[in-house]
């Protein structure tokens, strides 16, 4: 398989996915629906905070339905691009912090 594109989420695909495991499907649809609800964070902290992890985690689409939902919920395009730079200084932050790791290994390797 040469096509490493990820094709676009359909109703026709969330019909099939259902279909093999409704009951699965139907929880974490309810999981989703509760986890994004005003609580102790309000919707548009939640989506500014489903912008940030999708961006480390690099999903597509989860990058755009959390962009539109952060819009739904009031939050501007300032403090989505927030967002991103937040989750872009985690994810350098945490190479930044590994390169500890590499340090000790070195210290291993050359005595010091």
């Amino acid at each position: 398989m040469t096509d490493i594109t990820l094709p676009k989420a359909t109703a026709a695909l969330g019909a099939k996915r259902h279909a093999l495991a409704p009951e699965i499907d139907d929880a974490f649809l309810a999981l989703s629906k509760k986890v994004f609800a005003d609580g102790a964070l309000d919707r548009r902290t939640k989506q500014l905070i489903a912008i940030a992890v999708a961006h480390v985690t690099q999903c597509p689409w989860c990058i755009e339905g959390h962009t539109r939902g952060a819009k739904r919920a009031g939050a501007s395009n300032e403090q989505i691009m927030e967002a991103i730079w937040v989750a872009a200084e985690m994810r350098a932050g945490a190479a930044y912090a590994h390169a500890n790791k590499t340090l000790a290994v070195l210290e291993q390797i050359d005595g010091d």
